[in-house]
């Protein structure tokens, strides 16, 4: 048996509750003192000398049990002389032992239980009259502790219950917070990811196309080049609209599909790796120039989990939105590979610049790359990327389970 705490600071309710059961058990105690002392006493079970001295030491266990809670030990060895020789201390002794066993730990309250029980015996033999049978006496006191001692230890076991159900049910709530607080963190990650995939690609066509127009009405102005007609002016502001417009789209499809993927809605809105194509038109449209080629039929990629589908999206998308950037003009190498067991690839490639950038740079957070490999990561994959030979790659692996 598990040797538990002390218990005798633990208050077992409110404060009005237990005066109210101090109040009781002395009125108890008191009343059930007066009620064994005067059977003994009429039944010539006492001495002479005890008929005088028991009203005392039964009303002095009786006042002890005011500080049983603060001090069960103490109170439990003031209290055994009068428990051993006054028949009126005895419901007041069964309070103080239960008390003992409820708020102290059990190995010393054992020990004490045992003076106890010990001291019984003799002061059963000391205060038998002469038609008393003090061994009958003896057992009887004997019972009477032991009862009160496996109440009091019985109700120690239900409060240190009661405590460890309160502590599990307090770590479940904090645990519970604390997994609430990470799924909040995770879904700010989520859509900062997203937010950051989808309008990084969207915003850097709109940079290069409103750079290329600054760009040429700087060199008209400086006689360095022709003007831009009318017609040329209408196709730059519509491709700009026209992105600006899917840039809005996007956006909010982004925040719908975040809001809704979780409650099991059909995933309609996620990128698939068939988009890509799209993707790569776009990119050519805006002046880039894509050599798109990818070994991934439709119909073998139609299983793949939706996840991964977003996660080549992605892949595909920084890559060339990275090379805009960095490398604009450049050309850019895509390539798509893979089969069941063996994974899937997607890589990206592009010439270093050299030459300093016509404008001023497109600016990016830094972090795409970052958040990048950490989608990557989630979907059980690797991303590398190496500056090598004059060549930027970009390269993500990803698991491709069969069946």
């Amino acid at each position: 048996m598990t040797d538990g705490p002390d218990l005798a600071a633990l208050p077992a309710g409110s404060a009005l509750r237990d005066r109210v059961v101090d109040v009781a058990l002395f009125g108890v105690a008191v009343l059930l003192g007066m009620v064994v002392f005067g059977v003994a006493k009429e039944q010539g079970d006492l001495p002479g000398w005890a008929v005088e001295l028991d009203p005392l030491l039964g009303l002095a266990a009786c006042l002890a049990l005011w500080w049983r809670r603060r001090h069960p030990l103490a109170v439990a060895v003031i209290g055994l002389p009068a428990v051993a020789l006054a028949t009126s201390a005895l419901p007041a002794g069964a309070v103080i032992v239960a008390s003992l066993a409820l708020r102290v730990r059990w190995r010393r309250a054992l020990q004490v239980l045992g003076v106890y029980l010990v001291s019984m015996v003799p002061s059963g033999l000391l205060l038998s009259g002469t038609d008393g049978s003090p061994w009958f006496d003896a057992a009887f006191s004997l019972a009477y502790l032991l009862a009160a001692f496996a109440w009091g230890h019985a109700l120690r076991s239900r409060r240190l219950l009661v405590e460890r159900l309160r502590a599990d049910a307090e770590r479940a709530r904090a645990d519970h917070e604390r997994r609430l607080a990470e799924a909040r963190r995770g879904e700010r990650q989520a859509i900062a990811r997203e937010m950051h995939d989808v309008l990084a690609h969207r915003i850097s066509l709109l940079s290069v196309h409103a750079g290329a127009l600054a760009y040429r009405t700087r060199q008209a102005q400086a006689h360095a080049g022709p003007a831009l007609s009318s017609a040329e002016v209408a196709q730059s502001a519509e491709v700009i609209r026209g992105n600006a417009h899917e840039a809005v789209k996007e956006l909010q499809e982004v925040l719908l599909l975040l809001r809704t993927e979780e409650g099991g809605e059909p995933a309609s809105l996620l990128p698939r790796i068939e988009d890509i194509g799209g993707l790569v038109a776009d990119a050519r449209a805006g002046g880039q120039q894509v050599d798109f080629r990818t070994g991934l039929a439709a119909d073998i990629v139609r299983d793949l989990r939706v996840q991964v589908h977003r996660t080549v999206f992605r892949v595909a998308q920084e890559g060339l939105t990275n090379a805009r950037k960095h490398a604009p003009g450049i050309p850019v190498v895509m390539r798509l590979s893979g089969e069941p067991g063996d994974g899937l690839t997607v890589e990206v490639r592009n010439a270093l610049s050299t030459s300093p950038h016509s404008g001023e740079p497109i600016p990016g957070t830094g972090a795409g790359l970052t958040g990048l490999a950490e989608r990557v990561r989630l979907d059980g994959g690797t991303l590398d990327h190496t500056a090598a030979d004059g060549t930027f790659t970009l390269r993500a692996r990803l698991p491709w389970p069969t069946g």
